[in-house]
């Protein structure tokens, strides 16, 4: 029986653990906490790395709208200047610009014409999305929301070679990925994303053979940002313009011409810092990652899913069967290990671990393992507070209750302790001459004044044998002064004797008294018996010293043994010696003392 249980037990945890791993598996595989495992992946795993010098920016910032006034006004001639300032240094010019209207005739021409003397130079184009139903290549119907309706070229068509500069922003605004390529799928032409674009020329400058980006299942890149607002070195376009800079500082770099004031609109949250950073930066960002091979992509949906969710159900079990003192540590590894496997993943392995599932899950392991324990042993604590409160007296089980030792188990200990037994002097024939329902009524009321006064001096009570009580003290918990809480226990049990023999006299018209025994020694004590009936008591020579010195009490005597006298003679404890007496069962007899005064009250009276 207790095997069943225990197998059960064993499989309760199981099915537990099997509902939070799929649980994981499911949260994870579904991104139900898309938000928040998006801001733990920006706050944990974007770090900057050190930007690249050979990227700079040519800012349109404030002291160029000054210097030219509204940017909408600007005669493209300016930019015109621009690449002749920088003249043959740079190894690409791109202009995250909207060069789509023309401005003046002769500005556009010179701007065109710059840009093709250059070369090597990149116009910014825009595509133009709409949302239609299409049909998979298994012919199933689905909402794409990214159909390439149009390109909007710049002025100069497609002579200059132009790159997209869509933003893809999540849904919560913040820029993450970025698309290298689109394909028309009505014309089956691919679009070049500006940042790619760039890359590609500037790779062919350098004799470089270009890496191909990682993208994830929607073709997109995610970023790895290597820098925070304001990291790339910038230039003012005002400052070039005016001969203040030396040119010679864009040999073979990366320039970026675009918006860096915030009257230009052209700025976007990003993952690495809560400050808006400028579209011309994130390209910057963008470009370095190509060239640094940074291309981290979330992990497969499906395995990783399933990994965490195994974790997880593992983690369960290991929880289930530690404490607080050794899973707390252990909780506390297991969601440090999480964070730093999920930094070294995206910055040296390129994936993306979906890390806040993970954290969460291994912490709701930890307390749901904890909160089940604790009702497990709430309940199991009931359960012996129910059995122990029978014979034990309350402090005893509130003792147990507290320092968690509740578990009933066969076996035992020796101990010392004070052993006490009372008995109705004259019960058989007493129980003869009534009613039994007479009879009852005395034993309860007399088991009822045991008991009391037992539980009072925080005694245990063993059991009841018949008209008998026995009764021991320091025992299961440590008591103090318990040989003199024995004699305590017996000096009640007599002066309530007196109370109870008057009012069986005047109700029976019977006399009821009693005869104590107390000795101490060392007992084997603990739970004796077999799985399914068991009892706690003591057993051993003090327990049948105790009994047979209470077997040769007369009426309101208390019989008590040198052993315990010797204990408690300093400790206003009186006796009368009675002397040596056999005692059943033992080979030499047993010196032996009447208690007489006890706290200064004579036993048989009332305090």
């Amino acid at each position: 029986m207790k095997e069943n249980k225990s197998k059960n037990r064993r499989w309760l945890i199981v099915l537990q653990a099997l509902l939070l791993g799929v649980a994981a598996f499911l949260f994870c595989y579904n991104d139900v906490l898309f938000n928040l495992n998006s801001l733990y992946r920006d706050k944990v795993y974007q770090r900057s790395r050190g930007v690249n010098q050979s990227i700079k920016i040519i800012a349109i910032d404030d002291k160029a709208i000054a210097e030219y006034g509204p940017f909408g006004t600007w005669d493209r001639s300016v930019f015109a200047d621009t690449i002749e300032a920088l003249g043959d240094y740079p190894s690409v010019v791109g202009f995250d610009i909207m060069f789509f209207s023309e401005m003046s005739e002769d500005g556009d021409a010179l701007l065109k014409e710059k840009a093709l003397e250059k070369g090597d130079v990149v116009f910014a184009s825009r595509i133009d999305f709409d949302t239609v139903v299409e049909k998979d290549e298994n012919g199933k119907q689905y909402i794409n929301r990214f159909h390439v309706n149009n390109l909007n070229l710049p002025f100069s068509g497609k002579e200059v070679p132009t790159g997209f500069v869509n933003v893809s922003q999540d849904e919560d605004g913040v820029v993450r990925r970025i698309i290298p390529t689109y394909t028309n799928e009505n014309t089956n032409e691919t679009y070049t994303g500006f940042s790619y674009l760039i890359y590609q020329m500037y790779c062919k400058n350098k004799g470089i053979t270009p890496t191909d980006p990682k993208t994830d299942s929607n073709n997109a890149m995610w970023i790895y940002y290597a820098g925070k607002p304001g990291d790339y070195e910038v230039i003012s376009l005002v400052d070039l313009l005016n001969g203040k800079v030396d040119a010679r500082i864009f040999t073979d770099c990366i320039v970026l011409v675009g918006a860096y004031t915030n009257g230009l609109q052209d700025q976007f949250s990003v993952p690495n810092s809560g400050v808006e950073m400028f579209g011309v930066e994130i390209n910057a960002n963008i470009i370095q990652g190509y060239l640094d091979g940074a291309f981290p992509v979330p992990a497969d949906r499906i395995i990783i899913s399933v990994i965490i969710g195994l974790i997880v159900f593992a983690l369960f079990l290991i929880f289930s069967k530690l404490g607080l003192k050794w899973g707390t540590p252990l909780l506390i590894l297991a969601e440090v290990a999480t964070v730093i496997a999920g930094i070294l993943l995206f910055t040296k392995g390129d994936i993306i671990l979906p890390g806040v599932y993970l954290l969460l899950f291994i912490f709701l392991d930890y307390l749901f393992a904890l909160i089940i324990k604790y009702f497990t042993e709430a309940i199991a604590k009931r359960k012996i507070a129910s059995a122990f409160r029978k014979y034990v007296a309350p402090q005893v089980v509130d003792g147990i209750m507290k320092s968690g030792q509740y578990k009933i188990a066969l076996g035992g200990e020796n101990r010392d302790i004070a052993v006490l037994f009372v008995d109705i002097r004259g019960f058989t024939p007493l129980s003869e001459s009534l009613e039994p329902e007479q009879v009852v009524e005395i034993l309860n009321e007399y088991l009822n004044l045991t008991t009391n006064s037992i539980f009072k001096n925080g005694g245990t009570l063993d059991k009841f044998i018949g008209d008998a009580t026995m009764a021991v003290f320091n025992a299961p918990f440590d008591l103090d002064d318990y040989e003199l809480r024995a004699l305590r226990t017996a000096k009640d049990i007599v002066a309530g004797a007196k109370a109870l023999e008057k009012s069986c006299m005047e109700r029976f018209g019977r006399k009821v008294t009693f005869g104590v025994g107390v000795n101490c020694g060392e007992a084997v004590v603990g739970n004796i018996g077999c799985d399914f009936r068991m009892d706690y008591t003591a057993i051993g020579d003090t327990v049948n010293t105790a009994a047979r010195l209470e077997s040769n009490a007369k009426p309101g005597q208390v019989l008590i043994s040198e052993t315990i006298y010797e204990r408690v003679k300093d400790k206003g404890v009186k006796v009368e010696p009675i002397g040596e007496i056999p005692l059943k069962g033992k080979s030499k007899g047993v010196f032996v003392y009447q208690l007489t005064e006890i706290d200064g009250v004579k036993v048989g009276e009332e305090e």
